[in-house]
C-alpha cells in the first residue's frame, strides 16, 4: 500500500485495532493471530519511522534555507 493510501485510511488506535483482531468475527488460530498482530505492529512502526524521517528532512530543509538567507 502506498503512503498516500495509508494516509487516507482512518486512524484507528493500536489498542482498538488489536481488540478488533482478537474479537473479530473469524476465530484465528494462534499462529495466524500472531502473524496478523506482527504485521499490524510492523506496519505501524514503518509508518512512524517514515513520518519521523519526513519530519527530520523538513526540519533540515528549513535550517538550510535559514543558513542561506543569513
Amino acid at each position: 500500500m502506498t503512503q498516500q493510501a495509508e494516509a487516507s485510511r482512518p486512524h484507528t488506535p493500536l489498542h482498538d485495532r488489536l481488540r478488533q483482531l482478537l474479537d473479530g468475527p473469524v476465530a484465528l488460530d494462534k499462529r495466524a493471530l500472531l502473524g496478523t498482530l506482527y504485521a499490524e505492529v510492523t506496519r505501524r512502526e514503518t509508518l512512524a519511522y517514515t513520518a519521523g524521517w519526513n519530519d527530520a528532512l523538513t526540519t533540515a530543509r528549513r535550517g538550510s534555507r535559514r543558513d542561506e538567507d543569513a
